[in-house]
Order: C-alpha cells, then structure tokens, then sequence
C-alpha cells in the first residue's frame, strides 16, 4: 500500500512543481515580448531618427539588465536555512517528543538554548521558546516555517510565487531591487513610446507596429500602475526594520509584542538590509548585514542578558570556525604526507571564507 502511494505521489509533486514556474515563465514571456516590441518595432521600425534610436536603446538596455539581474537573483537565491545548533540532539528529541509534560518539552528546549548559547529572544503568546514541530528545531529570532516551501526560513518576509521562491534573509534585498527596477522599467518603457501612442490615436501610424505600440504602451502602464504601492509598502517596511508578518503579528519579547523591536533607526534599518557599502546599494549583489540569525533590538531586558546572549554566539560561531580550521589544517598535514599533494578533508579549498557575524549594536531609549 506505501509503495503505490509513493508512486501516486511523485508524478503529483512533479506536476506541483512545475505549476509553480507559471507565474516565472509568464513574466519572462512578457518581458520578451516587450523586447521584440520595443527594440524592433518601435525603435528599428518606427523612431526615424539615429540619435533617437541610440538614446532609447541604450538606456532601455540598461534598465532591463538591472531588472532581469534582479529577478534573477529573487528566483534562484536558495532560502536562509537554519543552522544545525537549532536542531534538539536524538536524546532530546527523543524525550521531548515522548513526554506530555509541557514543563518538561520548555525545560529541554530551554537547556539546548543555554547550552548552545542560541540567541533567541522572540517568544510564544505563552512566552516560552519557538519550536518547529515539522522542522523539529527551535526556531531563530524572526524565522518562520514556510508550508509551501516546507522548511523554516530565515527572517521570512512571505512566499511570492512570481518568484516561486520565498523572500526571506538572503534575498529579501533582491526582491526590493526587482521592485524598483521593474517599475523603473515600466516607466522609461511608457514615457518613451508616449510619443508615439499620441501618434497612433492620431492615426499616423500604419502597418502592425502601431498595434505593438499600442499594447506596448498600456502593458507598461498597468504593471507600472500595481508596483507602485507594492515597492511603496516594502520601502516603508525596510525603513522600519519590518517584514510583513510582523506587520500582521508583532514579535513577542519578554516584554510584551512589539512591533518596532528590531527598529534601530532609518539609516541602520536600511543598512541592515542593503548593507554598508554604497557602491553595493543599487546592485544586485547580496551585501546584508548579519547572519540571519542574530539581530540587534531596540529594547534589551537587562534580566535575558540580550547582550551577552550574542556575544557568546558569535564567539561560538568563531570557536566552531577555529575547529573547522584545525580539522582543515589536519587534514592537509596528512594530504600532504601521504601522496605530496595539498587536499583539505573532502575538497574544501585552502582559505575558504568564514560564516558573516552581525555587527552588534545597542540603543538605550
């Protein structure tokens, strides 16, 4: 009987899956249309002037790399997963999930907490930790499970499926810069084909470029028209140091919900997810700040020790880094004694980054 479920369902997850890449495949398939239109119709077949041609291309090309390269990086970026300190050991899990004791399941999550200097602060309505009973792990500060994507994600905004992907810690700063480049994209494409809109109506165009145009002109303007309060809305939540379910229910503290916990000023919000290099603001290049994991609050209670409570977790993340090093340097020792070559454990190459920790900041209000 399992086995004739198991073959039912994975021709039905197949055809879910790819279910999904409509709405992607739809949007590219637009936005080439809209090449073909413009490029060729508008500016090879109906703009007469050379220089005018020059300008239109030229900055139409420009726009259109910034926002494919954007939606490029909000489709394919893989979602912030969490790290493997959130996961109960097999001995805990085992009791925490053989026992009906509530006061037993918070006093294991909490010793894993404490043990493993985990960084959480955000809390139930009953204010104890957050625990994923399908991930089978506590959960970080501002990290919530996606039912469509089936695992927790990192800091998760919401699940988009023009993207088919989950905006969450390491795209979210994607996602916005597709926003603004889409709409961006949608204006130049209408002010530019305005002109001969107005020419059309006029009846001055002949042959099927003016029905291009046409459309062209009115497709530009509807997608223009519903960017605006979408990239409107996440400008005022980046500002804000927001993401939109905590909009809808606010992060519960110690203290009490708040929905401006993790606001530490406009400027630091703003860097906090475009990062602090300006040359890397505009670009679609991931430069947040921050692990995903950790974030700097407003309010602290003194009693948590929310300070401390990342220092030790960054220092635990350096302890683990250092120990990898070591294991990386044993293993290259014996690499290089066995057959002179240079080989790091499973191919791990010599150097390899280590994991970003968050600039920890504090405000006293």
């Amino acid at each position: 009987m399992a086995s004739i479920v198991t073959v039912v369902k994975k021709p039905f997850s197949l055809c879910i899956s790819i279910t999904k890449w409509i709405p992607v495949v739809f949007i590219l398939a637009v936005v080439g249309w809209s090449y073909y239109a413009y490029v060729v119709e508008l500016c090879m077949v109906t703009v007469e002037s050379y220089a005018e041609k020059l300008v239109y291309l030229v900055f139409y090309h420009i726009s259109l790399l910034l926002f494919l390269w954007s939606y490029y990086q909000t489709v394919m970026t893989p979602i912030g997963k969490v790290p493997k300190q959130f996961k109960l050991s097999s001995a805990d899990l085992e009791r925490f999930e053989s026992t009906e004791d509530n006061r037993l399941q918070i006093q294991i999550l909490d010793r894993h907490a404490a043990d493993g200097c985990l960084p959480t602060y955000n809390r139930t309505m009953s204010g104890t930790l957050r625990y994923c009973e399908r991930c089978r792990q506590i959960k970080p500060d501002r990290c919530h499970h996606c039912s469509v994507c089936g695992e927790c994600v990192l800091k998760m905004d919401h699940h988009c499926p023009w993207v088919n992907n989950c905006i969450g810690f390491t795209n979210y700063k994607f996602f916005v810069l597709f926003l603004g480049y889409a709409f961006t994209y949608c204006v130049y494409v209408t002010l530019s084909t305005l002109k001969y809109f107005i020419v059309f109506w006029k009846d001055g165009l002949q042959g099927v470029a003016r029905f291009h145009i046409l459309f062209l002109f009115f497709v530009a303007s509807m997608f223009g028209v519903s960017l605006i309060s979408l990239l409107s809305y996440h400008c005022y939540l980046v500002l804000r140091n927001q993401s939109t379910l905590e909009t809808f229910r606010p992060p519960i503290f110690e203290s009490g919900p708040d929905k401006r916990g993790f606001h530490m000023g406009r400027y630091n919000n703003f860097c906090e997810v475009f990062g602090d290099s300006k040359l890397k603001w505009f670009l679609p290049v991931f430069s947040s700040l921050g692990d995903g994991v950790s974030f700097p609050q407003r309010h602290v209670d003194l009693d948590s020790d929310g300070l401390l409570g990342r220092q030790r977790w960054q220092e635990r993340l350096l302890s683990d880094d250092a120990s990898d090093s070591d294991d990386s340097h044993a293993a290259l020792v014996s690499g290089l004694a066995g057959d002179g070559g240079v080989r790091v454990g499973n191919g791990v190459p010599v150097g390899s980054p280590q994991r970003s920790v968050p600039d920890v900041r504090l405000v006293m209000e």
